[in-house]
């Protein structure tokens, strides 16, 4: 059966990684995001892998008028209809302090204009009995954390919002993945003081894939973020206030 993956956010790190593998499996691949002249360079080395189609698309999560041309481009493929989010934005915390008007957009980035997207997306996979989406947020969506809470907070919601969406679609033979990554090397935390463990884009591409095959719920990648985050969450308040992570 065909398969077809729209990918928002395709020129990030991991989305590149996630695409190249989705392509050694000859799957259809509709790559979207700003950056047109790199989406073009990144559909050709899908189709050198394998890819049945890979095709650059605009988006832009603050754009929504252009979110329904790439829900109707999806609905013209055959087959199965799936879609991996990877998209956001994490303006360090210090630049949100000077100017709070920086929310909006990385709440737009990391949450709301996803959300409306895969939104769009759900009654096409209902209608036709299936589906994957697989989400991507953070572990900084687990705890507000003085470093980076808005970011966290905007994550936190697209994490709640895949829960719910993971209980509608499965009622119709589909399925949502929330993933949440630690520590990557991307573009993202270039430069981001105090990092450790630091994953590569091909390795949590591949943790993301054998969570789809799985039908898991929620992963942390790497796998020993889960024990982190949740010494992080089980401390008391009164101490996590007091501490500078």
């Amino acid at each position: 059966m065909n398969t077809t993956w729209i990918i928002l956010g395709a020129t990030s790190a991991m989305a590149r990684a996630f695409a190249r593998r989705l392509a050694a499996d000859g799957a259809g691949l509709l790559l979207a995001g700003r950056d047109l002249p790199e989406l073009a360079l990144l559909a050709e080395d899908c189709r050198l892998r394998g890819a049945r189609l890979a095709e650059p698309m605009a988006f832009d999560t603050r754009n929504p008028e252009g979110f329904t041309a790439l829900i109707e481009r999806l609905e013209a493929e055959e087959g199965e209809l799936n879609a991996a989010v990877f998209a956001g934005s994490m303006p360090d915390q210090a630049s949100i302090d000077a100017d709070p008007a920086l929310i909006g957009g990385t709440v737009t980035d990391s949450f709301v204009g996803p959300a409306q997207v895969l939104q769009l997306l759900a009654p096409l996979q209902e209608a036709r009995g299936g589906g994957t989406v697989v989400g991507v947020g953070s572990v900084a969506g687990d705890r507000g954390r003085i470093g980076n809470y808005v970011y966290g907070a905007a994550k936190a919601g697209f994490h709640t919002y895949l829960s719910g969406l993971r209980n509608r679609l499965t009622r119709a033979g589909g399925h949502v993945v929330t993933v949440k990554p630690g520590f990557v090397d991307t573009a993202m935390t270039w430069g981001l003081p105090g990092l450790f463990l630091v994953a590569s884009p091909d390795d949590v591409a591949g943790d993301i894939l054998r969570a789809v095959k799985r039908r898991r719920n929620t992963i942390y990648t790497p796998f020993f973020w889960r024990y982190i985050m949740l010494i992080i969450r089980t401390i008391p308040e009164p101490i996590f206030k007091k501490m500078k992570i």
